[in-house]
């Protein structure tokens, strides 16, 4: 079947984005709707993987629609799992990933009243100045809250992210339920964790943590900062006299989205884009030992100016020097094919590879596709495709799992999933390993 027409698309986004109040739940109502979503969509990418990309029935699209519905209604690590599922570079119908794609910036909108209550609480007096200002439709709805476009006082443009009601208790709920939580856990990031309890209790710390504007506000104010002379990347003012901990108010930034900009981007304009998002996550790892953990595409805009806009630093990571530097002697180490210094930066990340040799050599290829786009010299295209073997799977799962690499590192690992699916849909093309060096050796970690 052909690309559903660009009226049935929009009539399903409208259905979608419809005010819900139902909510995200929680309890023994949400951990049905939760495994309906999570196992159909987990069943979909499956058979996606064994047949290819063959198009979309009628019945198919319909089953597909009604679990981005529920994926959307339930937010959280649900919803998180279809947007990874969307930019990942997997074999998918475009009409599959057309849908879940959606996730990335729509779903079921908290009514307006919720909204209105959530800025009086938390605002108090300034909420009558904002609301002044406010749309009561929401531009974009995430998985955690949802952002109106408003105007301040003096006239500035600005984005207000409100967090949807009863989101924390939700993710709370999802967690107590161990194997459905390990359900979505192992499909975000399989096989991490020195301890399915170490790997679970990292993640959902994470996500509660991006329940908490307050904090956020404080990191995106610091990679403001850390990017405020920077030519190609623009981080949204905070404005703080109007954020709270569920309220999290920043100056609106226009530009197009992924999709929308390479279509019409020349490759210059698509490399240097790309550069710069590289730059964003490698070089701050490496000079700062602060990574943003979410790259997905609805995560940016790209103006005309030639600048990328980031945004959402709810899922942000700081590690100590020495992380930092076990991370660029394991590139190193993998870039030079040698098992002694690979395993030395391993148990420098606190990992425990396993001497038996079939176990290393598997390590070895899993290592080898992870740091893929910095074994190659040169500019290149970042290859991000990815073929879902459920056999490879768990034989990966299980080479990682021998590692028990500490639960608070896998987000490093995201940059395989999540940066590189980005830059390969991108079709940046750059000398990566020879940015990486210089991030390496401009911080001292070579």
């Amino acid at each position: 079947m052909s690309k559903p027409p660009d009226d049935q698309m929009d009539d399903f986004t409208e259905r979608l984005r419809a005010e819900s109040e139902r909510g995200p739940g929680k309890g023994f109502g949400r951990f049905t709707r939760l495994l309906g979503g999570g196992l159909g969509l987990a069943r979909a990418v499956a058979k996606a993987g064994r047949t290819g990309d063959e198009g979309t029935s009628a019945k198919d699209l319909e089953k597909m629609q009604a679990i981005v519905e529920r994926l959307g209604q339930l937010k959280g690590l649900p919803m998180k799992f279809g947007q990874i599922m969307s930019y990942l570079e997997v074999d998918l119908p475009e009409e599959t990933r057309g849908l879940l794609s959606l996730l990335q910036t729509q779903s079921p909108a908290t009514p307006w009243e919720q909204v209105e209550a959530v800025l009086r609480e938390e605002l108090g007096d300034r909420a009558d100045l904002l609301l002044l200002g406010l749309d009561r439709t929401p531009a974009s709805i995430a998985s955690i809250g949802q952002v109106h476009r408003g105007r301040l006082p003096d006239g500035t443009e600005v984005a207000v992210k409100v967090r949807h009601p009863g989101i924390e208790d939700s993710i709370r709920s999802d967690f107590r339920s161990a194997h459905v939580g390990m359900l979505f856990a192992s499909a975000v990031m399989p096989g991490m964790g020195a301890t399915a309890k170490d790997f679970m209790g990292e993640l959902e710390a994470r996500l509660l943590e991006e329940c908490d504007y307050g904090l956020e506000a404080r990191r995106q104010a610091l990679f403001g900062e850390l990017f405020r002379d920077h030519p190609r990347i623009v981080v949204p003012a905070v404005h703080a006299d109007f954020s709270g901990r569920r309220v999290l108010t920043t100056t609106w930034e226009s530009g197009e989205p992924l999709d929308a900009f390479r279509e019409r981007a020349t490759s210059e304009e698509i490399d240097l884009a790309g550069a710069a998002l590289f730059d964003f996550y490698i070089g701050t790892l490496y000079r700062h030992g602060l990574f943003h953990a979410d790259p997905h595409p609805g995560n940016y805009l790209f103006r005309e100016d030639r600048k990328v806009v980031v945004f959402d630093y709810g899922c942000v990571r700081q590690f100590e020097p020495e992380v930092a530097a076990a991370f660029v002697a394991l590139a190193r180490a993998v870039q030079a094919d040698d098992r002694e210094r690979v395993c030395a930066a391993l148990r420098g990340l606190g990992a425990e590879p396993s001497k038996n040799d079939a176990a290393y050599d598997h390590l070895r290829g899993l290592l080898r596709s992870f740091f893929g786009p910095l074994l190659t010299p040169g500019a290149h295209r970042i290859e991000g495709r990815l073929v879902f073997d459920t056999r490879q799977i768990m034989k990966d799962k299980l080479a990682l799992a021998r590692l028990r690499l500490p639960g608070r590192l896998m987000f490093l690992f995201r940059i395989r999933f999540g940066l590189f699916a980005v830059l390969s849909r991108l079709g940046a093309v750059a000398d990566w390993a020879q940015m990486e060096r210089g991030f390496a050796e401009q911080s001292g970690l070579t």
